[in-house]
């Protein structure tokens, strides 16, 4: 057995893993913040695949890429980084727009 004789390390150690498990506790709670709201967009996305004339007008690739420039300049008004804005965008309207080219054709 292994037995440290570097109290400050020990102490510098635990306060560390102390430190993690707060931020841990920080993220989830962002996450489920996070989650809300993409549940409030599903909603909406689900009614405006309702209102669409055709599946062109769902995928709107003119729309997708406003709504990449507003995002990424939002993000860098906030100093935030705007490409993990963009990636995690890009990654969430895809999957938005699968989701309402279900709910258009469903409709059709």
């Amino acid at each position: 057995m292994h037995m440290s004789t570097n109290h400050g390390y020990d102490k510098d150690a635990e306060a560390d893993k102390a430190q993690l498990a707060a931020v841990r506790v920080a993220v989830d709670e962002v996450d489920e913040q996070i989650v809300a709201l993409i549940g409030r967009r599903e909603r909406l996305i689900r009614i405006a695949g309702t209102l669409k004339a055709d599946s062109a007008e769902v995928r709107a690739p003119g729309r997708v890429e406003r709504v990449i420039e507003h995002v990424k300049a939002t993000a860098e008004q906030k100093d935030i980084d705007p490409a993990i804005v963009e990636k995690t965008y890009r990654a969430m309207v895809e999957a938005f727009t699968a989701l309402e080219l279900e709910v258009y054709k469903a409709g059709n």
